[in-house]
């Protein structure tokens, strides 16, 4: 697990955190500090050189190596993480995973799925603000590893213990990259102390 400590990011975080904080304003929090987050998951992509002239003189400059990135969401939360991305790394190819939490079992229910066909031959970045239970990360990666996906990052605002653990045991193959590790889970299944329900947030939809 890897927490992008940069002042910013935390900065952006605290703000997001608090529940004062309007829906407007942490939809646009949110958009910021995904292409904050992204500079951190895409720091190794691998680079080769081209020609070039520049106003001055030729020269061999680098440029991404390979295919480009896939940037699945799981949704809906997951649009405000993607939106901010895109605009950051607009020719990535695009996919979803429909997923709910029933409340009761606390367990995912799949309703969408859709990912770019070619996906086993691209990097794919797994985005979701919030790693809590893992249930929900880990079957949408299952769902994108049964579609061919063989190079998985998970991206998150903020995780919890229970969730990276999960994580590490169904798929211990995919790095998880978050802005914050907090304390624990409640009865109720959400982070402690987290910022409450991203997507209701997101969308002011209670």
């Amino acid at each position: 697990m890897t927490i992008a400590d940069h002042p910013l990011v935390q900065h952006k975080l605290t703000l997001m955190r608090e529940v004062g904080t309007p829906t407007a304003v942490f939809r646009q929090l949110l958009r910021e500090i995904s292409q904050l987050l992204a500079y951190e998951v895409t720091r190794d992509l691998a680079m080769t050189t081209r020609p070039i002239q520049t106003p001055v003189s030729p020269m061999e400059a680098p440029v991404l190596d390979g295919r480009k990135l896939a940037l699945v969401s799981i949704l809906r939360a997951g649009n405000g993480l993607l939106d901010g991305m895109l605009e950051l790394i607009p020719s990535a190819r695009v996919g979803f995973v429909g997923l709910y939490r029933d409340e009761a079992t606390l367990l995912p229910v799949q309703y969408y799925f859709k990912v770019p066909a070619d996906i086993s031959d691209r990097l794919v970045i797994v985005v979701d603000p919030m790693l809590a239970t893992g249930n929900s990360s880990a079957a949408a990666i299952d769902m994108l590893k049964q579609a061919g996906a063989t190079q998985i990052r998970f991206l998150c605002l903020v995780a919890a213990p229970e969730g990276v653990a999960k994580m590490a045991e169904i798929h211990p193959d995919v790095p998880v990259i978050t802005a914050s590790l907090d304390s624990h889970l409640n009865e109720q299944g959400y982070i402690v102390p987290g910022l409450g329900d991203a997507g209701d947030r997101m969308f002011g939809t209670k």
